[in-house]
Parts: C-alpha cells; structure tokens; sequence
C-alpha cells in the first residue's frame, strides 16, 4: 500500500506545484488585500512624529519619550525604521529619555540621495545631537545601527556617553571578494521588485521565530512599494549596504574608549552571513567583544537578530540593568 501511497503524494504535490507556478501571485499569498501607501508619511507610527531639519538638508522624523539623567538614542537597521523599538520605548521610557529615529532615506525621514557611507550616517546622528541641544547621549544601534552607532563613537567621541549594541553588523569579517559579491547582488532595480514571498521570508529570517505581533513589518513593507518615495527608499538601502562594506569596523573595534553593552540573540540567523561565513552567532560575538575594552555581553537565548523584538522583556531589563550601574 505504501509504494502505491507515496507516488500518488508525490504526483499530487507536484501537481500543485505547477498550479501555483501559473498562478498570479495576488490570488494566493496572504496579504493580497493590504491597501497600498502613496507616501512612506502615511505609515502608522505609535507615536506622535517630531521633525528637525539638520544643516546638511536632512529632515530626521524621530520620537522623543520620557525623562531621566541619560538620553538614549535608539537607531535601526538597514531597510528599518524606528516603529521597530515599539515593544522596547514603552519600558525604556520609564527609566530614561529615549529618542528614536528614522535615518535619511528611511521612514519618514526626507530622502535625499546619500552616499550611505557609515561616516555620513554617523555626521547625521552628531548633527541631530547638536540639533536637540544634547551634550552627550547613549547610542543604541539595531544591526547596521550597531556599525553607525560605533564610527559615531570613534569619529565623536565627546558626543557618546555609552553604547548599547544590539545584534551590531561590524563584528564580522568580510574578505574583499565577499564585499564585492554584496555590492554585485544589491541593486535599486532588485529591492524594488523583491516578490511578495521573499519579504516574507526575508522577515522571517530575522528572529527565531517569527512573533504574531512583527507582522506589521511585512504589511508595511508590502504596503510601501507603490509610495511615490518607495525608489528613494530603495536607493538608500544599497547605499547603506555598500556603506557597511566599504567602512568596516572590525579592525577598528580596539580604538572605542567607551563603555558597551553588546546584546546578541544567541539564534541570530544573519549574523554571521549564512552564505559567505556559515558558523555561530556566539563566535562573532565573541570575536567582537574580545576587541572592544570596556564592554559586556549578553546572549538571550531562542531569539533571532531582532532580539530586542523577540525578547523585549529580558532585552529591556539588560538594557535598564546596564544603564542603571
């Protein structure tokens, strides 16, 4: 019965497979139904937007909530935005100031042409602290954040008090080859037309399990790309790629004086690159934290790269801890 059984599965699985090949994508992925975005200004935030126009031309929409000695300064990552801390400000808040951001490019930021190098980011980030009448704050950075928040730090140091890095991009080695094959597969054209069920996915792979509570992630990426400022948009995601390659930190790691706490999801499924560095998170984090002088590392466990999503309890009360000292 069980030789009979299994070529009719395979048969019939096949046969599905060509049926889904010929049809239109709309009719079967689950969101076909998510009412497009004309602007990136109507994407919902879950705070009131403040705006500063910066000296370069840049417009920074961030929030600003709660009060306390020490300013926080929460930067996303690459193709983020700052509705990502949305589980981390609400506890943050009660302890400190917490400021996030949308970087230039990203959000509802303005969208000027950049060069996405992580020194731009970092001038941004030192422009917006003068903006604000900030004398120093703590830098925390999600990702390519991470990298952003560690040049500002070596580039204005005055400017940083401490650093929180979660799931930094920077702490792994890239060989020349490597940095080329990101610039090669990274086109405007292909971000703009990255399918439906690669967003998924795409998002998927950034936790360990993906929670019911990010799916706004992947409607508000889907949702986007009819927005007339979507391209810009695409734009400053390879342009932050090429950044993160082209001004790597690792061999720089030594040089930051400042105290840091380095947070890893200990089931990061980017970090390192799966493709070009196929290994464990906890050996780049390691690798990483061996250089930096006055740092602490925590790994939270059955968590992903958006660990401060994922575990937002154990992340927030790291982060409080930390500060606190």
């Amino acid at each position: 019965m069980r030789k009979i059984f299994f070529p009719i599965m395979i048969t019939a699985a096949l046969m599905l497979f060509n049926r889904c090949e010929t049809m239109n994508p709309a009719n079967w992925h689950p969101y076909s139904d998510i009412q497009p975005l004309s602007s990136f200004m109507e994407l919902d935030y879950p705070y009131d937007i403040q705006r500063v126009e910066l000296p370069g031309g840049e417009t920074i929409a961030y929030i600003d909530e709660g009060q306390g000695k020490q300013t926080l300064l929460l930067i996303h990552g690459l193709g983020s935005y700052l509705p990502a801390w949305k589980k981390n400000v609400p506890e943050l808040s009660k302890h400190f100031r917490v400021i996030a951001i949308d970087l230039p490019g990203y959000g509802k930021s303005s969208k000027l042409p950049h060069s996405g190098m992580m020194t731009y980011y970092a001038g941004v980030v030192s422009d917006f602290i003068d903006a604000l009448g900030l004398e120093s704050v703590v830098l925390g950075g999600h990702s390519m954040g991470g990298q952003i928040s560690m040049v500002t730090a070596l580039y204005h140091p005055g400017k940083v008090d401490k650093l929180v890095l979660i799931a930094p991009a920077g702490f792994e080695k890239f060989t020349e080859g490597q940095k080329e094959w990101f610039r090669s597969v990274m086109t405007v054209r292909g971000v703009m037309l990255t399918p439906v069920e690669d967003i998924i996915s795409n998002l998927a792979y950034n936790f360990y399990q993906l929670p019911d509570d990010a799916e706004f992630m992947i409607t508000d990426r889907i949702a986007m790309r009819s927005a007339e400022d979507f391209r810009a948009y695409c734009y400053a995601v390879v342009q932050s790629v090429n950044g993160m390659v082209d001004e790597a930190t690792y061999e720089y790691l030594h040089k930051i004086q400042h105290p840091t706490l380095i947070i890893f999801g200990e089931n990061d499924n980017l970090i390192p690159n799966r493709f070009l560095n196929p290994g464990f998170t906890r050996d780049v984090a390691n690798a990483g934290a061996e250089r930096i002088p006055n740092n602490e590392l925590h790994l939270i466990p059955k968590s992903g790269h958006f660990v401060q999503f994922e575990s937002a309890d154990k992340f927030n009360q790291i982060v409080i801890d930390y500060l606190s000292k």
